[in-house]
C-alpha cells in the first residue's frame, strides 16, 4: 500500500483536482502517542489526495488549505473544526483503553481513522470507507452494506460488539458516506477545477551540472498530479539509465518534477534520437523535448530543484507533522475501487530515523 502513497502540498497550498470520472474526498484523523515534539493530533482533510484543510492540537480551529474554500465554503471549515474538536475527545478515550489491552512497549504509537467518500461523476457510483488503524496496522473497518464493523485483530473485538450495538451512529455514518460526503466533494470539485487547468506558469527544460553528468528534463509550473514525464529513444520509452523523480510542490502552489538521463554512454551521432516527453492530464497535447546540447541549460542554481536530500527531509517533515495525510487509492481484497492508505508510512519512516 505503501508505493502508491502521493506527495501532498501540506505547506504550500496547493491542490490537484482530477479531471478524469472519479474523485475523493477523504478526511485523515491521526492521534500521536509518544512523540513531544509533534502535535498529539492532527486531521486533515483531501480531495483527490491534496490537502484542502487542516487541523491539529495545539488550536483545534480548522485552518483552509486553499483560497477558493475560504471564498466558497466556510461553512465547511465550520464543519471539520466541530469534528476536530470531537474526534480528539474520541481518540484520547480510544487510545487509553488501547493501551491497556495492547500493553505496548515505550515509544511512538498511532491512532487513525479515515472516513471518506468515492464519486463516478459518469456512472454515479459512490463508495465509502471509514476506517481505523493502529500503529501502522488496520485495526476495524466499517462495512457499508451491512452497517458492522469488521476487526483487523483481536483487540478490535471488544470495539466492534460495542460499536454495532450502537444502531444510531451507524445510521449516521452511512448516512455521512453515502450523502452528505458526495455532495461536498462534488462542491469542492467544482470549486477547485478552474485552479488546475491553469498552465501559464508552465514550464520544461533540459539541464545540466557538467559535461559528463546526467542531462535532466525539469517541469515546473504545472498545477495537477495528473502528469508523466518519460525519456524516449527512437519513440520508444526508456527505463534503463533513467533516475525518474517525485512530483513535488513548489513555493508558489504549483508543482515540479525531473527524470534524469545517464548521457555518458550515449555516442554523440545517437543524440537525435532521443528526447524527454511530459503529459500534462489527458486534455493538453505532450510537450516533446529533444535532446540537443544547444538548448541544455547549465544549472548552476538558478533554477531551484529540490535534492535527493531536500526530498527525503520534505517527506519525512510532511508525513510525520501531517501525521500520515498521504492517504493512497489502492486496490482493496473486498472492493476493488475502495480508497485506502498506508497505514505504516509513518511508523516507517519515523522508526527509520531512530
Amino acid at each position: 500500500t505503501v508505493d502508491n502513497c502521493p506527495l501532498n502540498c501540506l505547506y504550500s497550498g496547493c491542490i490537484c483536482l482530477s479531471m478524469e470520472a472519479t474523485h475523493t474526498l477523504t478526511v485523515c484523523f491521526t492521534g500521536l502517542l509518544g512523540e513531544e515534539n509533534w502535535p498529539e493530533f492532527v486531521g486533515v482533510a483531501l480531495v483527490d489526495g491534496f490537502e484542502v484543510v487542516y487541523c491539529d492540537s495545539n488550536t483545534m480551529t480548522a485552518e483552509s488549505r486553499q483560497d477558493w474554500m475560504k471564498k466558497h465554503d466556510p461553512a465547511y471549515l465550520n464543519w471539520f473544526t466541530n469534528q476536530c474538536r470531537e474526534t480528539q475527545r474520541f481518540f484520547s478515550l480510544i487510545i487509553e483503553q488501547l493501551m491497556q489491552n495492547f500493553n505496548p512497549t515505550k515509544g511512538v504509537h498511532t491512532f487513525q481513522r479515515m472516513l471518506g467518500c468515492e464519486f463516478d461523476d459518469v456512472t454515479d457510483e459512490i463508495n465509502g470507507i471509514n476506517q481505523f488503524g493502529y500503529d501502522g496496522e488496520d485495526f476495524i473497518t466499517f462495512d457499508l452494506k451491512t452497517h458492522t464493523r469488521i476487526p483487523a485483530m483481536q483487540q478490535a473485538v471488544i470495539f466492534k460488539q460495542r460499536w454495532d450495538n450502537d444502531k444510531a451512529a451507524s445510521a449516521v455514518i452511512k448516512n455521512y458516506l453515502t450523502q452528505v460526503c458526495p455532495e461536498m466533494l462534488k462542491m469542492f470539485v467544482n470549486y477547485g477545477r478552474s485552479f488546475m487547468l491553469r498552465t501559464a506558469l508552465l514550464s520544461v527544460s533540459l539541464l545540466q551540472k557538467s559535461p559528463s553528468s546526467p542531462v535532466t528534463c525539469h517541469a515546473t509550473g504545472f498545477s495537477t498530479n495528473r502528469v508523466s514525464m518519460v525519456w524516449r529513444k527512437d519513440g520508444v520509452e526508456l527505463h534503463e539509465g533513467v533516475g525518474k523523480g517525485d512530483i513535488l510542490p513548489n513555493d508558489d502552489g504549483t508543482f515540479q518534477m525531473s527524470v534524469d538521463l545517464q548521457v555518458s554512454s550515449v555516442r554523440p551521432e545517437d543524440w537525435e534520437g532521443y528526447d524527454c516527453v511530459f503529459q500534462l492530464s489527458d486534455v493538453y497535447k505532450a510537450i516533446v523535448t529533444k535532446l540537443d546540447k544547444a538548448v541544455i541549460r547549465v544549472n548552476k542554481g538558478e533554477i531551484k530543484i529540490i535534492s535527493h536530500q531536500q526530498r527525503f527531509i520534505f517527506m519525512l517533515v510532511s508525513f510525520m507533522f501531517a501525521a500520515i495525510t498521504a492517504c493512497s487509492h489502492n486496490v482493496s481484497d473486498n472492493n476493488p475501487r475502495s480508497p485506502r492508505w498506508g497505514w505504516s508510512l509513518l511508523k516507517n519512516i519515523y522508526c527509520a530515523q531512530k
